[in-house]
């Protein structure tokens, strides 16, 4: 025997073949896509139609995929004229994600914030195809299926599900896609432009990616059991590991500023350094101080803990770990709290990543001699682990008959919204915003007084980014004393209106409440 058919045998040996997708199979995996997709609108459509959704940041890719639509770069008045940034800010100078002008179609045909969350639906379930894929590839048919139906209940769906919309919905189907081609070309029924060509297509969701896919970039580099080492891998290896971070850089440094951003403004390591050499000799001198940063406070190692569980944590044993581990350090070394918990959607952005590293963990435990049940054991974990996170989830919102209740407080609003007329400038407490955004030009009522021409508050519940109801009476006071006046009061939501108002979009935002 040659050493290439020796090579193929240990490799066959290693890696069972898998039955071709009959199609039963396309038709049962197509069936949990169209569940998990009417499931997710579902729930993002009636926290619209309840009025749950709010500005920031539903209204802010609204504003910026009509833009697109329109043949304009995607300007969101609302993101530029409250972070101080301008009227005519394109949110490519916030994060470089190109990829939302795909959805600009959408809006030729229902010009409205709801088709962003049934898009978004569509792309987050479409996900489960290409892990199907993978997962049928690594660990058999069971195993692809506990998986798919694991990944569709996932907590962190449900985060970015109950979050509105964000770009986040491009990163489970991408990262699928990513690993599917990976797979493939791993085990010789792919090819290597297709991994790459994947690789790129990743980096247009935002311009962190750069640093997942140096992890993969690891992955390429590292020897494989069964196959030899290849040229073309070690280039694609080390340009993913070189090119990836690059692009970040590239992308931070000089892209965002080009459109108008700020390359430090979503800088949370002054801890570390003010910049990111500094941070990494911080790192590599004191890693005592950065691993204690790393796990604490105590809601960080819940929150990798709540993600292990989710993968069953076999991505303890997986090369495949590396892809996600730059971007938990990236949110657990930051300052940002927000960035840290279970909720809103970043935990969306590395979910396939360690999905795919647990199906692979499994797939080399089960290869010992004495672990072969463990895929079916690990699967079932998967499985329970999902359903009994349900409760605590968005997707727990679904069962809850308040959350489907219409109350005073929403009719209150919807008459509200209906005093500002087509086409106006309003300034508008954050949950109404939505509800106005596809017929006027919405601009986030804050703590620095825009003197928009319409500008529909409440008083009587906590809006962002306001300190306190105090802080929110005291603006409806401001605002009359300067010549608004009251056209519409219902419930505490007041309608203000001065068509002599003077608009101030550029004026700096007010310092954080308790600053100077």
């Amino acid at each position: 025997m040659t050493s290439s058919g020796a090579a193929t045998a240990v490799s066959d040996a290693v890696v069972p073949a898998r039955r071709a997708v009959g199609p039963s199979h396309r038709v049962a995996v197509a069936a949990i896509v169209v569940a998990a997709a009417l499931c997710y609108s579902v729930l993002a459509l009636n926290r619209f139609r309840t009025w749950r959704s709010a500005t920031y940041d539903l209204v802010i890719f609204d504003q910026a995929v009509r833009a697109y639509a329109q043949g304009h770069l995607p300007v969101a008045i609302v993101k530029g004229v409250h972070n101080g940034f301008g009227p005519h800010f394109s949110v490519l100078g916030d994060h470089v994600s190109p990829l939302l002008v795909l959805l600009a179609p959408l809006y030729l045909v229902y010009d409205d914030p709801r088709t962003l969350l049934v898009a978004q639906a569509v792309l987050l379930a479409g996900a489960v195809v290409p892990l199907w894929r993978f997962t049928h590839r690594e660990l058999g048919v069971t195993a692809a299926y506990g998986v798919a139906v694991a990944y569709a209940l996932s907590w962190p769906v449900a985060g970015a599900v109950g979050f509105d919309f964000h770009e986040v919905a491009f990163a489970p189907l991408l990262f699928a896609v990513l690993f599917d081609q990976l797979s493939a070309y791993r085990h010789g029924r792919g090819r290597r432009r297709h991994v790459a060509l994947a690789c790129a297509t990743l980096l247009l969701v935002k311009e962190d990616m750069g640093l997942a896919l140096a992890g993969v970039g690891v992955c390429l580099l590292l020897p494989q059991r069964g196959r030899p080492r290849r040229r073309g891998d070690v280039l694609l290896g080390l340009g993913c590991l070189l090119g990836g971070p690059a692009y970040t850089v590239l992308a931070t440094q000089v892209i965002i500023p080009a459109f108008g951003g700020r390359s430090d403004y979503y800088w949370s390591y002054d801890h570390f350094g003010p910049t990111v050499p500094a941070v990494l000799w911080h790192v590599a001198s004191q890693p005592g101080d950065a691993l204690y940063t790393f796990f604490n406070p105590a809601t960080k190692t819940h929150t990798m803990l709540m993600l292990l569980v989710v993968a069953g944590l076999t991505p303890l044993v997986s090369p495949y770990l590396a892809v996600t581990l730059p971007l938990i350090a990236e949110r657990m070394l930051s300052e940002s709290p927000g960035w840290w918990d279970t909720g809103a959607h970043y935990n969306a952005f590395v979910v396939i990543p360690l999905l795919c590293a647990g199906v692979d963990g499994a797939a080399r435990i089960a290869r010992h001699r004495r672990m072969r049940r463990f895929g079916a054991v690990w699967t079932a974990v998967v499985v329970v682990a999902a359903v009994l996170a349900l409760p605590g989830s968005a997707f727990g919102q679904l069962a809850r008959p308040s959350q489907w209740r219409w109350t005073d407080d929403m009719r209150a609003m919807e008459h509200a919204a209906a005093q500002v007329p087509d086409g106006a400038l309003v300034e508008t407490a954050s949950s109404l915003g939505p509800r106005l955004s596809g017929r006027t030009q919405v601009l986030l009522w804050d703590r620095t007084p825009r003197w928009a021409p319409w500008v529909v508050a409440d008083v009587a519940r906590p809006q962002f980014p306001f300190c306190g109801l105090d802080d929110q009476r005291a603006r409806v006071d401001l605002l009359q004393g300067s010549g608004y006046r009251v056209v519409f009061r219902e419930r505490d939501f007041v309608v203000l209106h001065n068509p002599d108002a003077l608009p101030q979009l550029t004026a700096p935002p007010a310092p954080p409440c308790g600053g100077s």
